[in-house]
């Protein structure tokens, strides 16, 4: 998607810290089946291969390798090594199949699921995003259905060894990939649970952001943010200058985007968009600076919103992926900038065709996102989507209709892009939780017992924050 750095949760889902309002009773975890060990039952999959086993209190966890075709479809045509990690509880627990949509986090974590139906954790790193990324790389097998079918196969290949029910899930970009997922392949999994995700159904057709953004928050703090904004873009000259001298000491360039000036511009016009997605509204207005601000103090501000680094094509490099395929399938939201459009020396840069480099081509496909939004209305069981107020992803967002089963949409009052179950209010968190612990299998409807939400753990559940450029999910 486009524009504005965001300091991405990877996984949006990992902010699933459970609140001190749910009991965080344990669940107790019925004996392991004597059998031979899981990393020896789990290498014995062909294809896995173990890249490391690192110790973690109450549970085993392996990073792995998994030979993936690189076209599903033409199997026989080469090989890539998909890197993944199995967060390993008991193979008589239900799992949870976990992806951000981008790299795989090598140290071990939980998703909010995991914590509240106390399973495995199967992590996936989406297919070239490095090191899982084919050699060379034909960037026309990068699609959500040749993403899908990863997932499908490394299913099948674990489900021999955890028999128990299965949810998909991943916030952002992943609550996307747990969405198509299920599209694809509707009978895999028990349950979705996808936050925060995006629904671009018709990429040139975006008026639902400019509504968002002429209403979020309040009337002054939407002032005060378009006033520093412009002031940004007035003090273009030195900023620029300051951002150049910044860079040339830090060793990065600006070779994809063009020049320190283009990526300066881009910077300043996701500001709002960055703002909203990711500042706490309640304390972050009151933050917002002045006209009359120190050059020091609104580089201190831009770079807490946005990172400067994020636009230089050393901070923009590794998302590649990403906007490939917000070029060619996932689309990207298109605002207006009604308070510095007669300051842009660059209209129409802030698209994703600006940091993909140029040998690569990209043609969109119109066809693959409104496939997915019909397949939700009419079809979607067992599906959950949490979405935050105050989040501008939110404004395009997955819908049910008539033809969807034992599906909700929730939305966290005041939430932004970290939005999770724990953040609901009461009567929906009740139900949500109730929900998924019945999807896992782990309760069944009307069961009056405690739920098996785990503790906090301040290893396991910290919040992962990454700050990436451009407007992504």
């Amino acid at each position: 998607m486009r524009k504005a750095i965001r300091w991405l949760l990877s996984l949006t889902v990992l902010i699933g810290t459970v609140g001190a309002g749910s009991a965080a009773a344990g669940a107790a975890t019925a004996a392991e089946p004597k059998t031979k060990d899981i990393k020896d039952r789990i290498l014995a999959i062909p294809g896995m291969s173990l890249i490391e086993e690192k110790p973690v209190d109450g549970y085993r966890y392996f990073v792995l390798n998994y030979t993936q075709p690189i076209d599903h479809r033409h199997p026989e045509k080469g090989k890539f090594q998909q890197r993944l990690t199995v967060l390993h509880k008991s193979v008589v627990r239900p799992t949870v199949f976990f992806t951000s949509g981008y790299n795989v986090n090598t140290t071990a974590t939980r998703s909010e699921p995991t914590k509240i139906i106390d399973g495995n954790q199967v992590s996936l790193e989406y297919r070239y995003f490095t090191p899982s990324r084919p050699t060379p790389a034909d960037w026309k097998k990068l699609d959500i259905e040749q993403a899908a079918k990863d997932q499908h196969r490394i299913f099948k290949a674990l489900h021999g060894i955890y028999s128990k029910n299965w949810i998909a899930t991943g916030g952002s970009k992943g609550g996307m990939t747990a969405t198509y997922y299920r599209r694809f392949f509707p009978h895999d999994m028990n349950g979705t649970v996808a936050y925060v995700a995006p629904n671009d159904v018709k990429n040139d057709e975006d008026s639902a952001y400019d509504r968002f953004f002429r209403t979020v928050g309040t009337a002054q703090c939407r002032t005060d943010l378009a006033a520093i904004e412009r002031e940004a873009l007035l003090r273009r000259e030195e900023m620029v200058d300051r951002f150049q001298k910044w860079a040339d000491k830090e060793k990065k360039t600006f070779k994809t985007v063009g020049n320190a000036d283009r990526a300066y511009e881009v910077m300043v016009t996701d500001l709002v968009f960055g703002f909203w997605q990711y500042q706490p509204a309640e304390t972050a207005c009151a933050k917002v600076p002045k006209s009359t601000v120190s050059t020091d103090d609104l580089w201190k501000w831009m770079d807490e919103v946005g990172g400067f680094a994020s636009y230089t094509d050393q901070g923009m490099e590794p998302y590649t992926p990403y906007y490939y395929q917000a070029g060619t399938q996932l689309g990207e939201p298109g605002y207006k900038y009604p308070n510095v459009a007669d300051l842009l020396k660059y209209p129409g840069i802030n698209n994703s065709r600006s940091f993909v480099p140029k040998d690569i081509p990209m043609t969109f496909d119109k066809s693959a996102m409104p496939d997915v939004d019909g397949w939700v209305r009419h079809h979607a069981n067992r599906m959950m989507f949490v979405n935050g107020q105050y989040d501008p992803w939110s404004s395009e967002h997955f819908k049910l209709g008539s033809g969807a089963r034992d599906s909700y949409v929730f939305t966290v009052p005041g939430g932004n892009h970290g939005a999770n179950i724990a953040k609901l209010k009461d009567v929906d968190r009740t139900k949500a939780t109730a929900e998924l612990l019945d999807w896992a299998g782990v309760k069944a409807p009307g069961d009056s017992e405690v739920a098996p939400h785990l503790p906090y753990d301040k290893k396991l559940d910290k919040q992962e924050t990454r700050r990436m450029p451009m407007l992504r999910p």
